[in-house]
């Protein structure tokens, strides 16, 4: 019987770290179309989505929305359920409001592709101040950097039946 190697050890201990969560698709990989986790249409981007985006229906962020996920990976039809591991987090502000988003895949992000997604994520936070900014909403937007999928699921509440819709329009 062979002994497992040092990077099958880190590569189970990393993976029964990562929560596993079920996240609802509200953009999928390449969609033009941002919408809210009721399917209504938010806005029509000029650039199409890098990956799918969506809602864990189980928890509220600091914000009062839906806890926000990023899913990597092939794209995933609008309104897909998918139980899938958060190996982390981007701290977004937007409009003076910490919106923290969740980074999720079928395997482990490599420090690449964190920093891809940080890269594309600081690139959003500035086109979305922009957005504001034509929209008439004041507020500091900017990505504040990763963070682990634990610390952005503890700042989050858990869903209650007497959760409606966030306070603030976005």
């Amino acid at each position: 019987m062979t002994q497992p190697s040092r990077e099958s050890i880190a590569a189970d201990l990393a993976e029964s770290a990562a929560p596993e969560l079920e996240v609802i698709i509200e953009v999928p990989r390449g969609s033009f179309l941002k919408r809210s986790h009721t399917g209504r249409v938010d806005f029509l981007s000029p650039l199409p989505c890098p990956f799918n985006y969506g809602s864990v229906p189980a928890y509220v962020g600091l914000e009062g929305d839906l806890l926000d996920a990023v899913v990597l990976g092939r794209r995933l039809a609008f309104g897909t359920r998918i139980k899938v591991r958060a190996w982390g987090a981007v701290t977004m502000t937007d409009r003076g409001l910490v919106d923290d988003k969740l980074v999720c895949s079928a395997v482990p992000l490599g420090a690449s592709q964190r920093r891809q997604v940080l890269r594309l994520l600081g690139w959003y936070a500035r086109l979305k101040g922009l957005l504001n900014i034509l929209r008439g909403r004041p507020g500091r937007n900017a990505c504040e950097g990763w963070i682990d999928a634990s610390e952005a699921i503890a700042r989050a509440r858990p869903r209650d039946a007497s959760w409606r819709e966030p306070p603030v329009t976005f």
